[in-house]
């Protein structure tokens, strides 16, 4: 690296790092807000057995686990407006991502919850519970805490998949370092710089991942 690859990976620093906390910060804990909400609540009908929904649940998470992310997103964004729906890139990717992600981690909320001994549905009702207490004071803290792993894999999953945002003008950190590579032209030295700066945030969560297994661990939540 000569002196001017090293002036320019500099001054990129600030700029990447300001669209990293305020883009693809942002992007990645609504996203993950909106898959949580979508997968338990989808877990629930399912683990509930509500016929109809149900069938309807298995047929959103087919469809969405069976297509490419990328695919939806260019399908909303640049395809809906051709039957008059307009949506503005963020929201479009937020809407995107956490449908998306919502299809996988269903899965795994339902799996969680059916791990849940049966006895403990029994034993909630015989001291006076309904079904939504149940639910809410028995089954699903305990799921979370079975699921916590892999939940925590795909929030770390999804802070990278936010990249695929650039691709509809969000100008998150890697459109960032596009636009910068666009006048300096060092295209190696400012996608390094990107998966650098990934890799340290996604180390951190990884650290934070494992600190957190270990705290549910001393529950017996997680083995």
């Amino acid at each position: 690296m000569n002196e001017r690859v090293i002036q320019i990976v500099r001054d990129a620093f600030p700029q990447l790092i300001e669209k990293f906390f305020t883009m693809t910060i942002p992007l990645t804990v609504l996203s993950f807000a909106l898959a949580m909400l979508i997968a338990v609540a989808t877990a629930m009908i399912q683990y509930a057995h509500v016929k109809g929904l149900q069938r309807l649940c298995r047929i959103y998470i087919w469809i969405v686990r069976c297509t490419p992310l990328l695919v939806q997103l260019y399908l909303v964004y640049y395809g809906l407006p051709s039957v008059g729906i307009y949506l503005d890139a963020f929201p479009t990717v937020v809407m995107v991502f956490g449908i998306n992600e919502g299809a996988y981690l269903a899965e795994t909320m339902r799996a969680s919850m059916e791990a849940v001994p049966s006895g403990q549905m029994e034993a909630g009702y015989c001291v006076g519970l309904n079904y939504m207490q149940i639910m809410g004071h028995v089954v699903l803290p305990q799921a979370f805490r079975t699921a916590f792993p892999s939940l925590f894999n795909s929030l770390i999953s999804m802070v990278k998949e936010t990249s695929l945002a650039s691709t509809i003008t969000v100008t998150e950190m890697f459109r960032q370092a596009i636009v910068i590579n666009g006048r300096v032209y060092e295209t190696l030295a400012l996608y390094t710089e990107v998966a650098l700066i990934y890799l340290a945030f996604c180390s951190l969560l990884t650290v934070l991942q494992r600190w957190g297994e270990k705290k549910l661990s001393s529950y017996g939540g997680v083995r």
